[in-house]
């Protein structure tokens, strides 16, 4: 039996443009099993993405904002609403074929916020899931944003975790749609977090997880 393999594709710094490409080339290679899951760390320059479901009205920012701060915006296919990814923020999209694991989508929704409340657990900040909402929260605070899309069984898209993000960038919206709740980053709830300590904590916690037997590593 082929062991339960995760390969890991670290970009670092990418345009939005180029891991959404990245992306649809790996999905179509999962699709036809070509390769195993595959997971892509990245940080990407200033964006605001809206998924499929945005409320345009979720977009405050004006023209001059956008422009002044180089804040691009892209229309995805994933699901969920708008959100921000910048500088200092971890985004991860899981390439994984649920028929290797199990066929529910709210099953892997739960799996990945496992994933993130665990990892948080290991840098001593207690995180937590919010009835009724998608994502990974500390008090009444997101950390982590997730939206995703799913094409013959085979996820893209995933999730957007804060470490070092300059918070500020969310003023031009109204992240996910939700009024009633803020946002966080975790170098506010611990000071001694380092970026590749947080990189190598989610895929040790990805690999707990999705109880995959074996890691490879490739950089951009």
């Amino acid at each position: 039996m082929n062991m339960k393999e995760l390969n890991v594709i670290d970009l670092g710094r990418c345009s939005y443009t180029k891991a959404w490409d990245i992306q649809k080339e790996i999905h179509a290679k999962r699709v036809r099993r070509e390769i195993p899951d595959t997971l892509i760390l990245v940080e990407h320059p200033h964006v605001y993405t809206l998924g499929k479901n945005a409320d345009a009205h979720n977009l405050i920012a004006t023209q001059d904002y956008l422009k002044s701060m180089g804040i691009e915006i892209f229309k995805v296919d994933r699901g969920g609403d708008i959100t921000y990814h910048g500088l200092g923020q971890l985004v991860g999209y899981p390439i994984f074929n649920l028929k290797e694991h199990r066929e529910s989508i709210s099953w892997y929704v739960h799996s990945v916020e496992e994933v993130l409340i665990r990892m948080l657990s290991e840098f001593s900040i207690e995180a937590h899931r919010e009835k009724g909402l998608t994502g990974v929260w500390v008090e009444n605070r997101k950390i982590v944003a997730i939206g995703m899309r799913v094409s013959h069984w085979v996820t893209m898209h995933g999730f957007a975790l804060n470490v070092f993000t300059d918070l500020s960038l969310y003023d031009g919206i109204i992240p996910c749609g939700i009024t009633t709740k803020g946002v966080t980053r975790m170098v506010d709830l611990n000071k001694d977090i380092q970026w590749e300590d947080v990189k190598l904590k989610v895929i040790d916690k990805f690999v707990e997880v999705f109880s995959f037997e074996k890691v490879t590593a490739n950089a951009s």
